[in-house]
């Protein structure tokens, strides 16, 4: 009797492993999401080189479905998740940090966790080795001198034009111009010089901004 008892408590353990094991059989239907593929995240979680230090962890949604064979197989709205790769702190000569992030896994909808890699891209503020940063160095911080200066002028002038009755900016606007240009060279120099003085900014990716990222491994998504 005990030998039977026995027998029957063993095939319910064999039959409850073979239930557990079936959805992560090596024979699962799968759909391959190709190396190569562009879609958008949206960051869930504010990351700042001023606080946050190598290994902090954040979390993404996909913005788009992601299909194969025309069948949804990561809908809008899947979790990705990942940490902070690196960061190099801001240095003199506006040299500014440097954040590499690491996207782990996705989550897809019948719970697995897949691996992933993507790197992120389409953005100016990108390093040779894959980096977000705010300035390059100095070269790169006085060309935004350079920019900001220019529209010291331009800002005074459409406020000559703008403050004045008709026919009085005539006489006005030629006073602003000289200000502006004046402010101008002001800044420009002033910013010339602190630009080789003073360390570049930190790197902020806020909460709810999008990122543009490739996929360089393919995924193969479990279907039902």
């Amino acid at each position: 009797m005990r030998a039977k008892i026995f027998g029957i408590i063993l095939v319910m353990i064999l039959a409850m492993q073979t239930t557990f094991a079936a959805p992560f059989s090596g024979n699962a239907k799968t759909k391959r999401i190709p190396a190569g593929t562009k879609f958008d995240l949206k960051m869930l979680n504010t990351v700042d080189t001023s606080v946050n230090p190598e290994g902090t962890s954040f979390s993404a949604i996909l913005m788009s479905d992601q299909t194969a064979d025309d069948d949804v197989i990561l809908p809008s709205g899947s979790m990705v998740r990942g940490d902070i790769k690196g960061v190099a702190q801001p240095r003199r000569m506006s040299k500014g940090a440097v954040l590499y992030l690491n996207f782990d896994h996705v989550v897809t909808p019948n719970g697995r966790q897949l691996p992933l890699s993507l790197n992120v891209v389409g953005r100016t503020d990108m390093t040779p080795d894959g980096g977000i940063t705010t300035t390059k160095g100095y070269y790169d911080a006085w060309r935004q001198t350079c920019s900001k200066s220019g529209q010291i002028t331009k800002d005074a002038i459409s406020w000559g034009e703008n403050v004045t009755d008709t026919g009085w900016q005539y006489v006005v606007v030629p006073f602003a111009a000289f200000g502006g240009v004046v402010g101008t060279a002001g800044y420009f120099v002033y910013g010339s010089v602190a630009d080789m003085i003073k360390k570049g900014k930190h790197v902020r990716i806020n909460n709810g901004e999008t990122l543009n990222v490739i996929l360089t491994e393919p995924i193969d998504v479990p279907v039902i």
